[in-house]
């Protein structure tokens, strides 16, 4: 398979199917949600985690905190970070009081909890968290490209200066979130993004990308990325 510029983390919450990722070498990390472990019947968080993080190894594992209270996810964070140093814990951008989680992710960060922001839409939003996550511990801000294609916008040049937001930060680390088609795994390599997240059906399609299957991209390289 070409070698890829971006890391590629699994997104899901089977632990079955979670088993048999980690056998895959081409899997640098893992992400998961409460949604997704409702949809997998999941009703011991910590039970979960916990099997999830014997699983993993020491690779990277996001854990979202389940609260819309903004007092409330920081201690769920911290409760959260405390099960492993490889645990980075998932904090929305904005609750659904539009109340903004700058100031909470500016704290974890800063006492050495591991956060990726999720949920992230916009430049402004990238701009702030760059500098609230500046100088603290390794970090992650997770755009939802698939979102922002979802509404007819191109989100090549949201991701393109995202990651020129963060460059004199290298503790933060830029996700190409929601993708939906094999085709953003490519052009999140061809930008230099650091990790993607992937979903089952697309990782199932990843033996196509080869080297010389490279010349299908060649076109849209030249006609859009330059």
């Amino acid at each position: 398979m070409k070698q890829l510029r971006t890391k590629i983390f699994a997104d899901g919450a089977d632990l079955a199917a979670l088993e048999k990722l980690c056998a895959n070498p081409a899997i640098r990390g893992f992400t998961t949600n409460p949604t997704l472990m409702r949809k997998a019947g999941v009703s011991d968080y910590e039970a979960f985690a916990r099997a999830a993080l014997k699983l993993v190894g020491d690779r990277p594992i996001s854990f979202e905190v389940f609260s819309d209270e903004l007092s409330e996810m920081e201690s769920q964070a911290r409760t959260l970070a405390s099960w492993g140093s490889n645990v980075y814990v998932k904090i929305p951008v904005t609750n659904t009081k539009r109340q903004q989680a700058d100031d909470l992710v500016r704290r974890l960060s800063h006492s050495g909890v591991r956060v990726n922001v999720t949920a992230v839409m916009t430049l402004g939003q990238v701009e702030r968290l760059s500098k609230c996550l500046h100088g603290g511990a390794p970090s992650n801000i997770s755009i939802f490209a698939g979102r922002i294609a979802d509404t007819g916008v191109d989100p090549l040049p949201t991701m393109r200066k995202a990651l020129e937001l963060v460059a004199g930060s290298p503790g933060i680390e830029i996700i190409w979130a929601s993708p939906r088609e094999l085709l953003n795994l490519v052009q999140a390599s061809d930008i230099g993004c650091h990790i993607i997240t992937v979903t089952s059906d697309i990782l199932a399609k990843l033996p196509l990308i080869r080297a010389g299957s490279r010349r299908l991209f060649t076109r849209y390289r030249e006609d859009v990325l330059q």
